[in-house]
């Protein structure tokens, strides 16, 4: 097997790539800097993310994926071929085959793509691999066994619910309430609360911080400072975890139905099994603090984080690879 094959995780947020030779080989931002005067891209990846918000007005960030899919095919295939140069390194002899994971409820034109930027960006072959099953296969699941096992993956952009047997998926749900939905309940409840506006980063530093879906043994607060939308001055509050849970309220519902909707279509042999297993949850919104034991608490289910959670679909997307007729 040539060590040039790679999976790429294609986020709404980060992108990674994994290679079958070396592991893990790429974790950088999907966003592009570009330069409206020159018509170039000025940087790409976190060399871009650490001028967010510090750039002149000739210029303009782009994120080129929206919930799973591709809004800007030019920036996004100019961003997988950096993406894909960084990963296999400079002294590639021949083109990759690249296997690319696609939420479950993409269309086919969004599919097709996808698809074709990968191509364009110099892959000899591409695969594509459905999230919940990348994410089942890099958390360690045996999915090529005829036996249900429920998949919760919440990214940034998309949440991917399926029951998964026989190497695919026999029911699947993809709802576009993710993490960054988090962030925009965050920043709409503390305008509203507190008259203060905050930034997405800001936002999503709560959010890793001190964000909870479940109340914690002791609450946990933090310093926000955001602009007083009556005076226009600076202000700061101090916020408790417990306020966090109230902000997510409605993104968190959301995934419960949705989670709650595909056990009750699930056929009854399967749904044993997944009560038998637990749900497995994966992507970096299943580390919100307590989601697992709201997830117990309202499906009846045993429920459990993967352990390298950001990393699983990338990982799985590769491992699809060294395994592909199975899949």
């Amino acid at each position: 097997m040539p060590t040039s094959d790679i999976g790429i995780d294609l986020g709404t947020r980060n992108s990674l790539a994994y290679s079958t030779g070396k592991g893990l080989v790429l974790n950088e931002p999907s966003i592009v800097v570009y330069d409206k005067n020159t018509e170039k891209i000025r940087a790409i990846g976190e060399e871009a993310r650490l001028m967010e918000g510090r750039i002149t007005s000739d210029m303009e960030i782009i994120r080129p994926i929206r919930q799973g899919v591709i809004v800007d095919y030019t920036v996004t295939e100019k961003m997988l071929k950096y993406f894909i140069s960084r990963a296999i390194g400079r002294r590639a002899f021949r083109k990759p085959r690249i296997s690319i994971c696609v939420p479950s409820g993409i269309t086919e034109i969004e599919r097709k793509a996808v698809e074709e930027a990968t191509y364009q960006a110099g892959a000899r072959d591409v695969y594509m691999v459905e999230e919940p099953i990348a994410a089942a296969i890099g958390a360690g699941v045996d999915v090529t066994k005829p036996f249900g096992n429920l998949i919760v993956d919440i990214g940034a952009g998309t949440s991917d619910i399926a029951v998964i047997s026989l190497g695919g998926a026999v029911l699947s749900d993809s709802l576009k309430i993710a993490g960054d939905k988090f962030d925009e309940a965050m920043v709409r409840y503390l305008r509203k609360k507190y008259n203060i506006l905050i930034g997405e980063r800001t936002a999503e530093d709560v959010k890793i911080n001190i964000g909870s879906a479940f109340p914690r043994k002791e609450e946990a607060y933090m310093e926000v400072t955001g602009r007083n939308l009556i005076s226009g001055l600076p202000k700061t509050i101090t916020l408790g975890s417990n306020e966090t849970i109230e902000a997510f309220q409605e993104p968190l519902n959301l995934i419960m139905e949705t989670v709650h909707g595909v056990l009750e279509r699930t056929p009854p042999e399967l749904a044993s099994d997944i009560a038998e297993n637990g749900i497995c949850m994966t992507g970096g919104g299943a580390l919100l603090y307590g989601l697992d034991r709201l997830l117990t608490e309202r499906c009846k289910i045993p429920c459990y984080v993967a352990e390298d959670a950001i990393s699983c679909v990338a990982i799985g997307t590769g491992k699809a690879l060294e395994n592909i007729d199975a899949y």
